[in-house]
């Protein structure tokens, strides 16, 4: 699976439009639409946005990948500083 697949997977499981998607991360439904079909790659920075907003990894969406090692930070001071 591809990473437009992956984008087009999680849009649909958090039923969003490929509007509502591209409202959340500041850019067009055709963008999105491009995306997912394979004819263009999402930037680094792009990509960072996709994944917040389906709620995921970069590393997901760029490799499919979900043996993910989470980590719980519960100090604020720490926080801050990152």
């Amino acid at each position: 699976m591809e990473v437009g697949e992956r984008i087009k997977e999680l849009r649909n499981v958090k039923r969003y439009t490929q509007t509502d998607l591209a409202k959340l991360v500041d850019l067009t439904y055709i963008q999105i639409g491009r995306y997912e079909k394979g004819k263009s790659n999402p930037s680094a920075d792009v990509l960072q946005r996709l994944a917040f907003a389906l709620d995921t990894t970069t590393d997901y969406l760029m490799n499919g990948r979900t043996d993910q090692v989470i980590a719980q930070l519960t100090d604020k001071e720490l926080l801050r500083q990152f």
